[in-house]
This record gives structure tokens, sequence and C-alpha cells, in this order.
């Protein structure tokens, strides 16, 4: 979705020949390509592992983190390796999109009409707003110190990141939509208006 919009909005002129049907076909097959191979390779080398601990994952889904604690091996190395690969094409995802959007808003904040740099901008939020709350629970799921990791706070956190994201994503992306922000701003007026 980034580059579409870098195309949108940098390269207006030459959307139709750089985001054909064969460009969009292309970027889909990458993108899930690289989500298969890294879940296959993640499952093949997290269920060799031998658990001695038990069967029992305490977490709304097997995530690999809570499976490793139950493993007696002490050959992570192939899962590391694998972590690694993900860690990797995250990061190259990451930067992608960080990449696309400094040129974005480069591009944008060089049109000189104020309408149309409120109307790149609003095509553009939603899509960071998305990414970054997505990114951001991950992140803190994944990445948050053992010191203050509790079973209550790894359920919450992975619900959080599973669930949240996209719960909100349509809401987001149909704010564009004047209907949609009168009927959201009729409700919340009902809502505050009606607490004691």
């Amino acid at each position: 979705m980034s580059y579409d919009r870098y195309v949108a909005i940098c390269k207006p002129l030459h959307y139709g020949t750089l985001m054909d049907s064969r460009a969009c076909a292309t970027m889909a097959a990458a993108a899930w390509g690289a989500g298969v191979l890294n879940s296959l390779l993640h499952t093949v080398i997290t269920f060799s592992l031998p658990l001695c601990q038990g069967n029992v994952v305490n977490q709304f889904f097997c995530e690999i983190p809570q499976i490793l604690k139950l493993s007696c091996s002490a050959s992570y190395l192939r899962e590391v390796v694998v972590l690694l690969f993900s860690v990797s094409l995250v990061f190259g995802c990451f930067v992608f999109i960080v990449v696309s959007y400094v040129q974005i808003f480069m591009a944008v904040l060089r049109m000189p009409s104020e309408q149309g740099r409120h109307k790149a901008f609003s095509t553009c939020l939603p899509h960071l707003a998305v990414v970054s709350l997505f990114l951001s629970t991950a992140f803190f799921a994944h990445l948050k110190p053992p010191s203050i990791s509790s079973p209550l706070l790894d359920l919450t956190v992975a619900l959080l990141y599973a669930v949240v994201p996209s719960t909100l994503n349509p809401i987001i992306y149909s704010m564009r939509n004047r209907e949609i922000k009168h009927a959201l701003s009729k409700v919340l007026q009902h809502a505050l208006f009606q607490l004691p």
C-alpha cells in the first residue's frame, strides 16, 4: 500500500503503467509467498523441538516464544536462524514503508496548494495509522523485557496486537467517508451525553 500511495502522489501521470494488474499481482504474490515461507519455516523448526514441560501453551494461540519455553532442547540455533530471517523480512518491509513515506511527505510538502496537501495527507494517514498501530503493539509484545513479563500481561498483549489492529483497520480506513464520520460523531455525542 505504501508503494501504491507513493506512485499515486509522487508519479501520478505514470500510475496506470506502474500499478497495472501485473505489478499488483507480482506484489501480492511476493507478500503471500514471503508469508507462507516464513510460516512454513517457523512451523517446521518449532514443532521439531522436543517438549519436556508439557504441551499446554499459556496463550490464546501458539506463539513461537511460548512454545520455546516448553522445549527441553538447548538447540535453539535453528529457531534463531528462522527468527533472523523473520526479522530481516520485517525490517526490509519497514525500511520500504519508511522510504516510501519520506518521499511522499517530501513531495506533499512541495505542493503549492493547501487543498492538494490535505488530500494527499488524508490518503496516506490511514495506512500509516494502521501500520503504526500494528507494529507498536507487536514490538511491545515481542520486545518487552522479561522482568515485566507475566502470564496475564502476555495474554493481554497478545490479544491487543492480534485483535485491536484488525478491529480498528476498517474503522480507520472508513473515516475518509463523510457519512461514516457523521454517524460516528452522532454515536459518540449520544454516548457522551448519556453518561451520568
